[in-house]
């Protein structure tokens, strides 16, 4: 249901093309979409029933502002530059770069052939991307012998090593013709184009040689070299007959979500694939999603352009080519459609597979999670909560939270506490005092930012814990949580769950599960992760104030040294390792540096 807010500006929506910014509570932008008709577009978010990821974007819709432009075209522009600026959750989210290098002759008067994963604007030619480093950087080798160009930095007055070995052309100490650069240059690109015959008879003839004179380890070099050549040029079946750079995008849609198959076509030859899967916010926009992703897909960095896209029908291949400024095209029959349905069958594989995974995984996470609700008695919810913490004997009280989401870990929302007013009272043990202090400070500041609440606060630990946290749930916060405590048996394994209300005369009971179902090994995986952030968040904290403590005790070393060591070196250990040099690097004296090395070896001694 719309707020009053979002219901008035409906109705002053103009029917023409545009970008809209969907807002949250806080005004933080969730999504961006475009249309051909705000107005219609919009108002679909509202005025109809929703499931699935768009039902949870309409649910976190506090507000949306629109901008209005002259062409679809204009949209699709706008739209990747709102995305990019904005980074919304709801939105399809690409990483940058495939990883993969590519061959470079550069663009200079001495050119040089290099491996590269940045593409510039710079005018060289880059053949790639190449899946296979290995076989890459060996057939790189290999031009670099048969065809050389620059090997040095050039201008060095004097023959360099490369030129001794025949893998140069001398521009360190002599003035290289144009043309021969072109010759050399035409020989490479014919060669990375497809056309090997030459080099690979070469080869051959060389690995004979080799083996005849019982050079074997040579011979042995020449076949991997060709075994690589091979992989980077030859390895795939000639897909069609000319030589032009093709990428190939194809969709499948299910389930709410969307599957992206990109085919790479080099040198007539399918040279890699890339899948791309995300959930769906508007299963009705699959093929605007769609068109969005391959306009993100070239806006990111280190892409080539191909000199061709291929997508299938129904898609405003107009549009994408008016914006990406190359050729797209719709084929309807022949190789180019093969290779469309080809994307097609392999984006339709991939998801599948991943709704059988998802289906799988469901019965160990949400499944387990459901599980637990229903043995508490409580209906399902997403969100659990989960705290423990750890001191030693008072000192450094710390408090750590972990966050599951339909039975999975949310990493992104854990949380670590330094706990403050028990350590001035020595009372780091007092667990009461602990759980208090962490469970208001976490959840007074969840009401103010208005952040989502748990559905199950689980404690490590038993009544007290459950106790301290209820009271301060109820009497000091208001908030409704339901809380149990994880009870571990005397052997410190995971025993049995305690749950009830007492601030309402609900005594608190014994809550066993099956020690063999799902619900039973979520509940251990919470504690021992819960248990796990504590400690080591605890640990590491000790052992910095422990050194912090151990510097303070040098004579001249003040808390501006302190810090400079602590920053530069981390450990006692480092520190004790380091030598007055490395000491007075970090901006210490001679006198300090001398210090801080006579203290840690004497107290090592």
């Amino acid at each position: 249901m719309a707020n009053q807010n979002i219901e008035n500006k409906l109705k002053l929506l103009p029917d023409c093309p545009g970008c809209y910014l969907m807002k949250d509570l806080n005004g933080k932008v969730i999504y961006v979409g475009k249309s051909k008709n705000l107005k219609n577009r919009v108002r679909s978010y509202f005025k109809s029933k929703q499931v699935g990821r768009r039902a949870e974007l309409v649910r976190d819709i506090n507000d949306f502002e629109i901008i209005v432009v002259s062409s679809d075209k204009e949209a699709f522009l706008l739209e990747i530059t709102l995305i990019k600026k904005y980074q919304p959750y709801y939105n399809v989210q690409l990483k940058n770069g495939g990883g993969y290098p590519f061959i470079e002759i550069t663009n200079e008067r001495d050119p040089e052939v290099k491996l590269t994963s940045i593409i510039k604007k710079d005018k060289g030619y880059y053949f790639g991307p190449y899946p296979n480093v290995y076989a890459a950087q060996a057939t790189l080798k290999f031009i670099q012998k048969m065809w050389p160009l620059r090997r040095c930095s050039g201008k060095l007055g004097r023959p360099c090593l490369y030129y001794s070995m025949g893998q140069c052309l001398g521009s360190c100490f002599k003035e290289v013709s144009s043309d021969r650069y072109d010759h050399q240059i035409k020989q490479i690109k014919c060669f990375l184009n497809g056309d090997i015959t030459k080099a690979k008879t070469e080869l051959i003839k060389k690995m004979q040689i080799a083996s005849d004179n019982l050079e074997f380890e040579r011979a042995s070099e020449y076949r991997d070299q060709l075994s690589y050549i091979e992989q980077t040029v030859e390895k795939q079946k000639i897909m069609l007959n000319d030589k032009l750079q093709r990428d190939i995008f194809n969709f499948y849609v299910s389930q709410g979500w969307i599957s992206i198959q990109i085919l790479f076509i080099r040198q007539s030859k399918l040279m890699r694939r890339e899948t791309k899967i995300f959930n769906l916010t508007d299963i009705d926009k699959a093929k605007d999603e769609f068109e969005s992703f391959i306009v993100q897909f070239y806006n990111a960095k280190n892409r080539l352009f191909p000199n061709e896209i291929l997508v299938p029908k129904g898609v405003n291949a107009s549009s994408l080519a008016a914006v990406l400024k190359v050729r797209v095209k719709i084929p309807s029959r022949g190789q180019k459609k093969a290779l469309l349905d080809m994307a097609y069958e392999n984006s339709k594989i991939k998801l599948d597979e991943k709704i059988r995974l998802l289906e799988l995984n469901n019965l160990k996470t949400k499944g387990a999670q459901e599980e637990i609700f229903n043995a508490l008695g409580l209906p399902y919810g997403s969100r659990i909560e989960s705290f423990d913490h750890s001191h030693i004997q008072g000192t450094d009280p710390v408090s750590a939270l972990v966050v599951f989401i339909d039975g999975m870990p949310a990493k992104h929302e854990y949380r670590k506490f330094k706990l403050k007013g028990e350590i001035e009272h020595q009372n780091g043990a007092d667990e009461v005092k602990n759980t208090r202090e962490v469970v208001r400070r976490r959840y007074s500041r969840m009401l103010k930012e208005h952040l989502v609440l748990p559905n199950l606060i689980l404690m490590d630990g038993g009544k007290i814990q459950v106790d301290a946290c209820l009271d301060v749930l109820r009497n000091e916060l208001n908030v409704n949580i339901p809380v149990a405590g994880m009870v571990k048996d005397n052997c410190h394994r995971t025993n049995h769950l305690i749950f009830g209300d007492p601030t309402v005369g609900e005594e608190l009971r014994t809550i066993s599960l099956d020690s063999k179902s799902q619900a039973f090994y979520l509940i251990t995986r919470i504690q021992d992760e819960v248990h796990r952030f504590a400690i080591t968040f605890h640990r590491n904290l000790h052992n910095k104030n422990s050194l912090a403590s151990k510097l303070d005790e040098i004579k001249g070393i003040g808390p501006k040294s302190r810090n400079k060591l602590l920053k530069n070196f981390g450990s006692l250990k480092k520190i004790r390792e380091a030598s007055i040099e490395d000491l007075k690097g970090v901006g210490l004296t001679l006198t300090q540096a001398q210090s801080v090395k006579l203290v840690l070896e004497n107290s090592q001694n």
